[in-house]
């Protein structure tokens, strides 16, 4: 098939480029620079769907995201199959094979089109609930003829042979929306010095600039796009993403963004490239400059193929070179769509009149119609459009100057296509994102963002100013308030000039009026996608339905694709009507992401580029720094590894803080432990249900370490608790394991025992935590205290509050180190203030820091485990010989009690937690090495265990290591060997894993 309507200059496209596609099974041509409803509308495609529920034939209706009807399948193979993608933002390319997403036994002759015109009366809202219910039985087999008639597209049956993405960008400002609104804010910000990401949907920069006359700077308005465009490109601050949809705003400035990167290139991305990208974006700022979507009026038979949105023909003739039709009717509420006519009449084609809904329109487009010899039928309507797969002529009169009825005899014109504009509706669908209600606003006849918590600019027409000039000048607005508030001088960016077209005001009119009543004239559709009519939303306020919430859910308004864009406004202010109520008190329905559909792919794919995991520090963070100390990451946090001096090795510095601890003292910053504070009555019984010992008689005052088990018995965090109160307790977990654990007292706590009166709180940033180890320990701590510390006053597992330099601290007399220890606690904000004041007086004990590593060689030493390093998910308890740890009495059961008696679990050769010496004192097992009892056995070997923790003692003079090793508790003195990948194999003792202190007397004097 030729193309018939298109022109043969003009628009943004290549017509050195032909590309073929398909469509429902028969190619056409198109060029490069179309999409695929452009390509469509070229080649005189009118049916490109079907209605939801009635099987009504319908047409291309807008030209971007706000489209409902063009809704196609694409795909040339079953494993690219992808649904209910909107043609009017699908680009073309050579190949591309679409069809609709409806109609059988096709889109032409859908047979459920007849029953739409024979039942069509009889399917009003709620039509599905009141006709289904009876007989009960039966309701599986409507559903399957529900849904049979019913829905859009279908999920491919093969895997997706294609690759995506997802990564984490952060920026000073984020502008969504680049049109002349979002251009001038982000080349402001980017002026500035800010760091800025600019996104838009279309696939070039732009915006309403891109299919309009207007001229920017005495220059086309696509020229000003393209220069602005390319500094910003050339600036290493700015992120510029065509292509990309913002589709969710969320709390504290992080928005998510959909980037279709190869889509618009091939069925399949080409080797090696990703299909789509998804960004998670942190923005200090957020300029929304999402511009406005034109209303389309509400009119008996406005679904007929040929009726579109005024702008949307302008587009299609201004940027694609296609005049979808021959003889245009344009009907108005406003000067602006004036331009519509102008474009069709300039393309050589028909105006056969311009219809004003308003008394007397005036103005330099009325003027330039007439001019033309356009016909101005001024106080009159399009009340309804004859045609069934094309419209075929209109029916026109006069109508009241409110809008609300007919006065005047009907008039038929003749017409192939029908433009109409009932205005402009600003895009709020991101502000909504974030809980903002957006409010009425009168001048503007729209809905506009309301207040916000968010540190979120707008400019241009999502505050209803839809002039180009204000879009420019809002837009620098925007841009230098961003700098301000983040603190940078503002830009040198001279505000652009821009002719403006001085537009008289526009009604406020959405619903046509017919010669009949509104439930007896032809259908009239405000939901093209669900077709939802005036009837329909009338008859739901007439059942009782008050709320616009309401409203939408019993008719289905706004539930569709296009999430009602062009027609939730219209929709309100038909319930309002009927309600005899404002539309500000009808109020308006709350828009969710995602704003356009998104591919799973994308959501799910690869992570690429920087990790997007907070960092945290400690209140000493600063200090280690300084000290030189090398980190590693430990549940987000950065905790000091170790301290090396100048010239040291690592084991050198290892060995030189674990001898310093052992003979003196040394410090270690423990902030980064997990502390869950947890009060309420019943806190002490559930602490006996979620470990594995008792706690029922913990006095005050007194500390208790416990094991946390899974359902089937398996150790996954252990710590240390406090009593500070009768009904007052602290938890302490591991760094990595914090989160996890209140996670899991949460899920406990309001899915198993509700009735349990107990509060958890994570109080691990309130408070620093400095341990200090070693026989001089109690002598450091009494230099800056004036409580009484000693051995028979401050025992061992005890806890008190007290003053340490100064400040108010609880100090626990607990050690994993097996020395003498004083964890000190204190506000956080006070803890680089403490941790000098120990130095300063710890210096002539020697006070030595230690990080990490060196905590882990001290602890191996005692014997002592860390959750996840010698626990793996599959040790309980008793694997670990801690059985002590474990109360089988208490009055309720504990979590994991059943699951250690599993015939499993009680194995007499079941992996236990042993201590393995190195026969060659000198060597140092690596961690995850496999134990076999003979060195000769056959390959495989059978394994019989493996190392956990392994490291060179530097107190001890020799090697140390943990593991398991099957039935080992009963296998010490006997051999074990581990046999490593260079070849040699190390024979090692298996022992106790307690190589020090083993009677504890360090630790208690």
């Amino acid at each position: 098939m030729s193309q018939k309507n298109r022109l043969q200059s003009g628009g943004r496209i290549d017509r050195s480029k032909p590309l073929t596609f398909t469509y429902n099974g028969k190619q056409f041509k198109g060029f490069a620079g179309d999409t695929l409803a452009s390509a469509l509308l070229a080649n005189g495609v009118d049916l490109v769907g079907r209605s939801f529920k009635y099987s009504r034939p319908r047409g291309i209706v807008a030209a971007g995201a706000e489209e409902p009807n063009a809704i196609m399948q694409l795909g040339a193979t079953e494993a690219t199959q992808v649904p209910n993608v909107r043609a009017t933002q699908q680009e073309l390319f050579s190949g591309l094979v679409a069809g609709s997403t409806n109609g059988w036994p096709n889109v032409e002759m859908d047979l459920m089109g007849l029953v739409g015109k024979v039942g069509g009366k009889m399917m009003p809202p709620g039509f599905y609930y009141k006709t289904f219910m009876y007989p009960q039985s039966m309701w599986e087999t409507y559903e399957k003829v529900i849904r049979q008639a019913a829905g859009l597209g279908r999920s491919p049956k093969e895997y997706d042979p294609d690759i995506y993405d997802k990564m984490n960008q952060h920026c000073d400002v984020m502008v969504v929306g680049a049109g002349p609104a979002g251009l001038m804010a982000a080349l402001a910000a980017a002026r500035g010095g800010a760091r800025v990401i600019i996104a838009d949907e279309q696939n070039e920069f732009g915006g309403s600039l891109l299919s309009s006359k207007e001229t920017v700077d005495g220059k086309a308005g696509s020229a000003w796009v393209a220069s602005v465009t390319k500094e910003l490109e050339a600036n290493e601050n700015v992120l510029v993403l065509p292509r990309s949809t913002v589709n969710g705003y969320h709390d504290h400035n992080f928005l998510t963004i959909h980037q279709r990167m190869t889509e618009h290139l091939a069925d399949r991305a080409p080797n090696g490239q990703v299909r789509a990208r998804y960004h998670r974006v942190r923005a200090k700022w957020v300029v929304l400059a999402t511009g406005a979507h034109e209303r389309p009026l509400v009119f008996a038979n406005n679904d007929v193929p040929g009726v579109m949105v005024a702008n949307a023909v302008s587009t299609y003739i201004n940027r694609y070179g296609v005049v979808p039709g021959n003889e245009l009717v344009l009907m108005t509420t406003n000067d602006n769509a004036y331009h519509t006519a102008l474009d069709w009449h300039d393309a050589g084609r028909k105006v056969q009149a311009i219809v004003d809904t308003r008394k007397n329109p005036t103005g330099p487009l009325v003027d330039a119609a007439r001019e033309r010899g356009i016909t101005v039928m001024a106080g009159s309507a399009v009340i309804d459009v004859q045609g069934s797969k094309r419209v075929s002529g209109v029916s026109v009169a006069s109508i009241s100057e409110d809008g609300s009825k007919v006065t005047g005899s009907v008039k038929k014109l003749s017409a192939d296509t029908v433009a109409s504009s009932g205005g402009w509706s600003p895009v709020v669908h991101l502000s909504c994102h974030t809980g903002s209600r957006p409010v009425w606003d009168d001048s503007a006849i729209g809905f506009v963002p309301g207040k916000t918590v968010q540190q979120q600019l707008t400019a241009g027409a999502i505050n209803g100013h839809y002039t180009t000039a204000d879009a420019l000048y809002e837009g620098l607005q925007a841009g230098q308030d961003a700098l301000e508030k983040l603190g940078l001088a503002k830009a040198e960016v001279a505000l652009p000039e821009s002719a403006q077209v001085s537009e008289s005001k526009a009604m406020a009119l959405y619903h046509i009026p017919h010669t009949k009543p509104t439930s007896q004239a032809p259908k009239q559709f405000v939901d093209y996608q669900n077709d939802v009519t005036a009837a329909g939303i009338e008859l739901a306020c007439r059942e009782g339905f008050e709320s616009i919430e309401h409203v939408k859910r019993y008719t289905a308004m706004g539930f569709g694709t296009d999430q009602g864009k062009l027609g939730n406004i219209n929709g309100m202010a038909i319930a309002a009507s009927a309600l005899n109520q404002t539309i500000p008190d009808t109020g308006t329905t709350i828009f969710r992401p995602n704003y356009t559909p998104i591919t799973f792919g994308a959501i799910v794919g690869r992570d690429c580029k920087e990790l997007f995991d907070p960092e945290r520090y400690s209140a000493m963070h600063k200090w280690h720094l300084e000290q030189g100390a090398k980190f590693e990451d430990v549940g987000q946090w950065k905790r000091p590894w170790y301290f090396p001096k100048a010239g040291e090795s690592m084991q050198e510095a290892l060995n030189r803080e674990c001898l310093a601890t052992r003979e003196s003292v040394g410090i270690l910053d423990a902030s980064t432990l997990g502390k869950i504070d947890i009060q309420g009555k019943d806190a002490r019984e559930f602490l006996g249900r979620v470990y594995s010992n008792a706690w029922a008689k913990l006095p005050v005052g007194k500390c208790r370490y416990g094991l946390m088990l899974k359902e089937d018995g398996m150790v996954f965090d252990d710590g240390v608790t406090s009593c500070l109160g009768e009904n007052h307790f602290l938890m302490t977990t591991t760094t990595g394991g914090a989160a996890g654990v209140l996670t899991w007292l949460e899920l406990y706590h309001q899915t198993e025992w509700p009735e349990l009166e107990v509060y958890f709180t994570s109080v691990t940033d309130h408070w620093s935590t400095m341990t200090i180890s070693g026989p001089n320990s109690r002598k450091l701590l009494e230099e800056l205290t004036d409580a009484d510390v000693s051995k028979d006053n401050f025992g061992f597992m005890d806890w008190k509050p007290m003053t340490v330099a100064g400040v108010p601290a609880r100090v626990f007399r607990i050690s994993f180190t097996g020395e003498l220890s004083f964890e000190i606690n204190v506000q956080a904000n006070y803890g680089l203030h403490v941790w000098e004041k120990l130095f300063e007086h710890g210096a002539k004990y020697n006070l030595t820091p230690y990080g990490t590593e060196t905590m882990h060689i001290l602890r191996a030493e005692k014997g002592f485990i860390i959750a996840g390093q010698d626990t793996d998910g599959s040790v309980h308890p008793y694997d670990l010989g801690m059985g002590w740890a474990v109360s089988m009495n208490k009055p309720f059961s504990f979590i994991g009690k059943r699951g250690m008696k599993r015939e499993d679990c009680v194995r007499a050769d079941r992996k236990q937690l042993v201590g393995l010496k190195t026969v060659d004192p000198n060597i140092v097992l690596p961690e995850g090495a496999q134990g076999v009892f003979d060195p000769t056995a056959p390959i495989p070997m059978p394994m019989v265990g493996h190392v956990t923790s392994s490291y060179w003692s530097a107190n001890l003079g020799r090697s140390i290591a943990m593991g398991f090793v099957k039935g080992g508790l009963e296998k010490m003195g006997e051999k074990v060997y581990y046999p490593l990948v260079d070849g040699r194999v190390v024979e090692a003792e298996i022992c106790s894993p307690i190589f020090l202190d083993p009677k504890g007397e360090r630790q208690n004097v």
